[in-house]
């Protein structure tokens, strides 16, 4: 089906089989999950390619080969497989995301050739929920409209610099993330608590599956952290989350933000899996 080579670029013959590795675990695989089920393989919708690896004639791992490098179900033969292709056409991805096995094996091939990196996530707890939560919700957080945006998008900002270590704004100006942020908004994915023409708590659910969602973009202003505006809006979102775009909430994390981890364990997360994120 695939051909005699292990590693092939799949096109939309073989979306169901591909259907198949990324729904058997939902959480880890959402953000994949989410492109596929929308997009289909053909490179052009999906806006990268998708690698599939087989064994004895059949499709057993995946690799999303775009803005990110996602290995997916890749076991240490398919990962050096992936490495391998991965290498051959040179780095075009701005990061390498996935459970930790294997991001690292794939980082211990193309680390000689693409390092040094610009950070390295060792450890991310991957958290889930499919409970409404016990803690009080906060009923100012809402969905954002376009109307809104002039305030979100700061606050966006705001989050990916802390986050990632570089403005979102650099480079093309912002025009992606601008438009990344508005699909957002339209959709109904993007959540606040306004007052007073200030954002005091924001987040978006990033990927959606019929399966999991994820959110993203957690966010409270600095001076106003500590105060528990994140548990209850985090608990707002999710509750409306699993009322109305999925039956699993999930996200993932630093290790080292403990504040953060100890704010969705009370809002009902648990930990699930571990991710590790290579960042250029």
């Amino acid at each position: 089906m695939l051909g005699a080579s292990p590693v092939r670029v799949l096109d939309d013959r073989h979306r169901d089989e591909a259907l198949r590795i990324l729904d058997a675990d939902p959480v880890a695989n959402v953000f994949v999950g989410s492109r596929v089920h929308a997009a289909g393989l053909d490179p052009r919708r999906l806006g990268a390619q998708m690698w599939g690896y087989q064994r004895d004639g059949r499709l057993v791992s995946l690799c999303y080969a775009g803005a990110n490098l996602i290995p997916v179900n890749a076991g240490p033969d398919a990962v050096r497989a992936f490495a391998e292709r991965a290498q051959a056409q040179g780095r075009r991805c701005s990061s390498i995301v996935g459970p930790v096995t294997a991001v690292t094996g794939l980082w211990e091939i193309l680390g000689p050739y693409w390092g040094p990196p610009r950070a390295v996530r060792g450890l991310q707890p991957v958290m889930a929920t499919s409970q409404t939560p016990s803690v009080p919700v906060d009923p100012g957080v809402r969905r954002v409209g376009m109307a809104d945006f002039d305030l979100v998008y700061p606050a966006c900002v705001a989050m990916f610099t802390e986050e990632v270590g570089v403005s979102p704004n650099s480079g093309d100006g912002g025009v992606l993330y601008r438009a990344r942020v508005a699909e957002l908004i339209r959709s109904g994915r993007a959540f606040a608590r306004i007052e007073d023409g200030r954002v005091m708590f924001k987040a978006e659910v990033g990927a959606v599956t019929p399966h999991a969602c994820q959110v993203q973009g957690v966010w409270v202003p600095p001076d106003l952290r500590g105060q528990g505006l994140s548990v209850a809006g985090m608990a707002a979102l999710v509750d409306e989350s699993l009322r109305s775009i999925a039956p699993v909430v999930s996200l993932y994390v630093n290790d080292y933000n403990v504040r953060a981890r100890a704010a969705y364990r009370r809002v009902g997360f648990a930990e699930v899996g571990e991710f590790m994120s290579i960042l250029f």
